[in-house]
């Protein structure tokens, strides 16, 4: 397997309880256009977990992003003197 980069892991977290979230807002919704009867009050509380999906992909993105930076940093820095070979 790969090594992940950091922030993959919250990324594919924050997708499948987007996921999970999209399907019951899905089930959720279906009642009402379809005119039966509707499903109980914590079905509409498991709706939620889209956003809570976006927030946790969204934190993996920004920390992506920092190690990137990081990275980047680190390449460009010039060498510290004592790391240089002494003649």
């Amino acid at each position: 397997m790969n090594s992940a980069a950091p922030g993959d892991r919250l990324i594919r977290a924050g997708a499948v309880v987007f996921f999970v979230g999209a399907v019951a807002t899905l089930v959720t919704v279906a009642p009402l256009l379809l005119g039966t009867t509707p499903f109980p009050t914590y079905m509409f509380g498991l709706s939620m977990l889209m956003g809570v999906g976006f927030l946790v992909a969204g934190a993996g993105v920004i920390q992506s992003i920092a190690a990137g930076r990081r990275q980047a940093r680190a390449a460009s820095s010039p060498p510290s003197p004592s790391a240089s070979p002494s003649r």
